[in-house]
């Protein structure tokens, strides 16, 4: 398909994501890994930039995505909004050695439960997170940060840990400007996307090849991306 193979130009916000189809392979079913990037363009619209399938190992199919990316054009990436996708980061710092990353705020909260040592401590856990990750400043989020580490290092030490580690990995937002936080702080419009993708995909419940899934996928993309592109403003850009 044409549209996969066309030239990209400037894109400041890039998103990236992945998500599982199943794929019939030598007899057997097997999930195919489905990446998709998109990007918000220097005149504030959004555009799909790219789709792969593969069976490949993560980070391989990773890096060779985002290469692919950027030999079809793509420049001018100042910050990269996705989830911490096994091979991405690896991939992402070879490919874009220096380009600031976001990591997903909304996953951020749900990866963090996995550390709740309790079911009855969860909705404290997530309303701290909430605190830190909507602090008006990184000096506040730091504040608070340092102040739920210090509450469960010692009643949920694990999730002390994870915290101190894994939490500042959504701070690169203020980074940026204020009124364009809101847009980056997470991957979630991308979520919806794949939650469309999945609902247009249920009736072929397992695809025949990767081919066939590609180019299925390739056709909702497409018509998603016509639609953005020619719709409303996602980001006012002078606000940058």
């Amino acid at each position: 398909m044409a549209w996969r193979k066309r030239p990209l130009g400037e894109v400041v916000y890039l998103y990236l994501d992945a998500h599982y189809e199943k794929v019939r392979q030598a007899g057997s079913v097997q999930d195919a890994v489905i990446l998709i990037a998109s990007g918000v363009k220097k005149d504030g619209k959004r555009s799909i930039l790219g789709i792969s399938v593969s069976l490949s190992e993560a980070q391989a199919h990773w890096r060779v995505f985002m290469e692919t990316l950027v030999n079809r054009g793509l420049h001018g990436v100042q910050l990269i909004i996705s989830d911490n996708h096994g091979g991405l980061k690896a991939a992402r710092k070879a490919v874009f050695t220096g380009v600031l990353w976001q990591r997903c705020q909304f996953h951020l909260q749900q990866n963090a439960m996995q550390y709740v040592p309790h079911v009855s401590m969860r909705r404290e856990v997530a309303e701290d997170i909430r605190v830190i990750l909507n602090a008006p400043d990184r000096e506040a989020a730091q504040m608070y940060l340092k102040k739920a580490v210090n509450k469960y290092e010692h009643i949920a030490p694990k999730l002390a840990d994870w915290m101190e580690v894994n939490i500042p990995e959504g701070f690169t937002v203020f980074s940026f400007p204020r009124a364009h936080q809101k847009r980056v702080r997470t991957s979630n419009y991308l979520e919806r996307l794949n939650q469309e993708i999945k609902r247009r995909t249920r009736v072929v419940r397992i695809f025949p090849n990767e081919g066939s899934c590609l180019r299925l996928i390739s056709a909702i993309l497409m018509e998603v991306s016509e639609e953005w592109e020619y719709g409303r403003l996602y980001l006012r850009m002078e606000s940058s």
